[in-house]
């Protein structure tokens, strides 16, 4: 996170945490038995000064610092409270006021008398006590000497005799006398009231807001789309510019850093670790790397599950790291990389790998495939059967991993967000997870097409290459079709072969996907493929007629359609038209479902 961006959040805190401190000071002076404001302030002043150290802000942190050391005695009702008290620390609360919009506007705000008079009410009024000095949190009795006599010196020129004497013999200053020119009441200073430069929003106005410039965004397109027609295009280049910077301005306020998610896993490593008796390490990279609020909500069970089963799975005891010539403590990565729409998250291990034969054994055992079908399966294929409901690759139950729930999960929660998973393991070295996320769920870029006459889009995070191919170079293989795509086999389907079944029963048809390609006669016609990538299997979708790459705003389906399949939602185009948008997940599932045939 960039230091400029701390410090704004920051001063939002600091300043919500003056006004909390005014207000129970308030309510504390009118009820000195109030335990629960006295707590309160005890709490609210400790984040500050922690937060004011952390930051790099000394001078707040040095007042928060003896501010909560006072507190702490009136806890434990070792300091009396009084009016007179109470009009010290109310000054001490303005200083700290002041010293807050110092640091919003880079100006350095004398508070060295007020830091003396905070400790001399602790002098006073319980005697000798020793307490830390302020810098930065640390104790030292020699800084606190210290302290005291540059203060003393600092001061020489403004205190009156009295006080002199006082700082001199270290005898208590009676209270309400201030200690310095900074703590007299000046007419022309007048209360101010400030305001923090960040708003909080509830989630679900943003989101309101986003469907509103959703819909704006297709008017746009609408709009422009007449103009287009007229003849007029040049008309609306100032609208589509405005309606553009304002929905990705929009989509800008929902972004978040992957940072609020990644923080949460030291806590879940550190206790499944344990649970395990293992030692583990985790490295966060790229916590500054920025994702749509949505994605990020969605996504997080998943990566939970990815980071335990990372735990569990795959970091092996210490005893048998030892063996293999690891270090004991095994090393769970979490890295978020930024590539164009793109949030690319890795949860990478150096454990004992995925064993691929292992996985086969497992398959077999669950009848998830025929052992003809598996062992034709290349390993990164086998691998992927980890995703499978229900699967597990280990024997045993633990309260962890075992239950074969949590994989599938991962894989439908990347799948709602039209993002993809991918696995790269060596046996013996490690694993490493790479969810490819967008990082917006708002807009989309897509590219749209034609089938039976229908418009359609599909997202271009799945979209590999557009190509075009003579019928002859398409050839049928069992109950589907392939054709070479830079020098790789890809399977080939007619997309109208799916969209004109009218039931469910018809998309078993073992000849379903012939039907289009035996219609065309002319071995020489030219074919439209899309060709897309799903799960690291090259797919070559048969269109109708291409149309263009376009920026969409994709809604849901709602009720009674919400189940479709093969759809993922829709779209308004400029001309008014609905445009469905493809499910590819789903389609590749119905082609190669079929392929691990049950025994």
């Amino acid at each position: 996170m960039k230091e400029e961006e701390l410090k704004q959040i920051f001063l939002a805190e600091a300043q919500d945490s003056f006004e909390q401190l005014n207000r129970l000071f308030t309510q504390l002076e009118k009820n000195h038995a109030d335990r629960e404001a006295t707590e309160a302030i005890f709490r609210i002043i400790h984040t500050l000064k922690g937060n004011a150290a952390a930051m790099g802000f000394e001078d707040v942190a040095s007042v928060g610092h003896l501010l909560e050391d006072i507190f702490s005695e009136i806890r434990k009702g070792n300091i009396a409270l009084t009016s007179m008290v109470f009009n010290d620390l109310f000054k001490a609360i303005d200083k700290l006021g002041e010293m807050i919009e110092g640091v919003k506007v880079n100006k350095k705000v004398p508070y060295k008398g007020m830091r003396a008079k905070l400790k001399v009410i602790l002098r006073n009024l319980k005697g000798e006590i020793e307490f830390e000095a302020t810098q930065g949190g640390e104790s030292s009795e020699k800084k606190d000497k210290e302290l005291d006599q540059s203060l003393q010196q600092k001061l020489e020129g403004e205190l009156t005799e009295s006080q002199k004497e006082a700082l001199a013999s270290e005898h208590p200053v009676p209270l309400g006398v201030p200690l310095a020119d900074e703590f007299s009441d000046d007419e022309d200073k007048k209360s101010k009231i400030t305001f923090s430069d960040f708003v909080q929003v509830p989630v679900a106005k943003l989101d309101t807001l986003l469907n509103l410039v959703g819909e704006l965004a297709i008017e746009k397109d609408r709009i422009i789309a007449q103009g287009a027609s007229l003849g007029a295009t040049n008309e609306y280049t100032r609208l589509y510019r405005i309606t553009s910077d304002l929905q990705y301005s929009v989509m800008g306020v929902r972004l978040v850093q992957v940072g609020a998610l990644f923080h949460k896993f030291h806590r879940i490593v550190r206790d499944v670790a344990s649970i395990e008796n293992k030692k583990v390490n985790l490295d966060l990279q790229g916590t500054e790397i920025e994702i749509d609020r949505n994605v990020l909500q969605i996504i997080s069970d998943s990566m939970i599950h990815l980071v335990r089963n990372a735990v569990s799975h795959g970091i092996e005891g210490p005893e048998e790291r030892k063996r293999n010539g690891k270090k004991e403590q095994g090393s769970i990565q979490l890295k978020a990389t930024s590539d164009k729409e793109y949030v690319i998250i890795e949860v990478i291990d150096d454990g004992n790998g995925i064993d691929a034969d292992k996985i086969r054994k497992k398959v077999v055992e669950k009848r998830l495939a025929t052992p003809e079908a598996i062992a034709s399966l290349s390993d990164d294929d086998v691998v992927k059967f980890i995703f499978e409901p229900g699967f597990s690759s280990v024997d045993n139950v633990t309260s962890v991993s075992g239950r074969g729930v949590g994989m599938d999960v991962v894989k439908k929660a990347v799948d709602a967000v039209g993002g993809k998973i991918n696995i790269k393991t060596v046996l013996g070295q490690g694993t490493t997870f790479s969810l490819s996320l967008p990082s917006s769920m708002a807009v989309k870029s897509a590219l749209l097409f034609i089938i039976n006459n229908t418009e359609y889009a599909i997202p271009l995070s799945f979209t590999e290459a557009v190509i075009s191919v003579k019928k002859s170079s398409i050839h049928k293989v069992g109950g589907g079709l392939v054709t070479t795509h830079l020098d790789d086999t890809i399977t080939v389907m007619f997309l109208r072969d799916i969209f004109d079944c009218h039931t469910s029963d018809e998309l078993q048809n073992p000849q379903l996907l012939h039907r289009s390609f035996d219609q065309i006669e002319d071995p020489e016609a030219k074919i439209n493929i899309v060709v897309v990538s799903v799960d690291n299997k090259m797919i070559g979708f048969v269109v109708d007629r291409l149309l263009q790459q376009k920026e969409i705003i994709e809604k849901p389906l709602g009720k009674p359609v919400e189940n479709a399949r093969f759809i993922s939602g829709a779209t308004i185009l400029g001309n008014g038209n609905v445009c469905l948008v493809l499910d590819a997940n789903d389609i590749s599932e119905f082609l190669f479902k079929p392929t691990f045939a049950t025994v």
